[in-house]
């Protein structure tokens, strides 16, 4: 397991390091979880249901969740759509004794990455948590940079913004010129400036910026 026992283990602040979330009511299971995700240098928390999860809240570090589909009380597809519909968007994994079709579609188009039948390897195992691990670092990463554009376009003046707005459009500085009323030099200049801004060093990366920032203001 190189992405795990490689990459995972280099220099890393304790909110930065993976961590894996294990929700089953077996205690064998969740200790034997517990055990093989450390022989890979991955540290984890451990749940005997959903409500004693909910109850002590989801941490804020990259990782996943593993989770039995059939537990007492809430069950873990429940629990997959309540977290889905609060925006919560980490990698669930499943676990169960008893799969059937209907339930593995339902749990696959809420977003599980995965879903493993018990008894199942634990290669197998760790392969889908090293897939949900990068998947949620990637996830988080793409997260602050959108943050990061926002940021910066609202260093924007409204100027720089309609310019902004034309620019990734395709439009020349003369058409841009003539919609806003004002001259090529000015375009320039303010295109010069919310490039500058936006800390960009191409069109593409400009409309690349552009296609992050929320829906509202790319179609105002």
């Amino acid at each position: 397991m190189d992405a795990l026992s490689g990459g995972m283990r280099g220099e890393q602040t304790p909110e930065d390091a993976p961590l894996v979330i294990i929700v089953d009511d077996d205690q064998r299971m969740r200790d034997a979880i517990r055990e093989l995700l450390l022989t890979v240098g991955l540290s984890s928390l451990t749940f005997g249901s959903t409500a004693e999860l909910l109850s002590n809240g989801l941490p804020d570090r990259p990782g996943c969740l593993i989770l039995d589909v059939r537990m007492p009380g809430i069950s873990g597809l429940d629990l997959q759509s309540q977290l889905v519909a609060n925006g919560y968007t980490k990698p669930i994994l499943f676990l169960t004794a008893f799969a059937d079709v209907p339930m593995t579609v339902q749990a696959m188009k809420a977003g599980a990455v995965d879903f493993l039948t018990k008894p199942f390897r634990d290669q197998d195992l760790l392969d889908a948590v090293a897939r949900a691990v990068e998947l949620d670092i990637q996830r988080r990463k793409l997260s602050g940079d959108h943050k990061e554009y926002f940021a910066r376009y609202q260093t924007l003046t409204q100027r720089e913004r309609e310019v902004f707005q034309r620019v990734v459009k395709g439009k020349i500085n003369k058409q841009i010129a003539f919609e806003l009323k004002i001259s090529v030099v000015t375009v320039k200049l303010h295109r010069g400036n919310l490039t500058r801004k936006m800390n960009a060093s191409s069109i593409n990366e400009l409309i690349k910026i552009w296609e992050s920032l929320p829906i509202n203001i790319r179609e105002n």
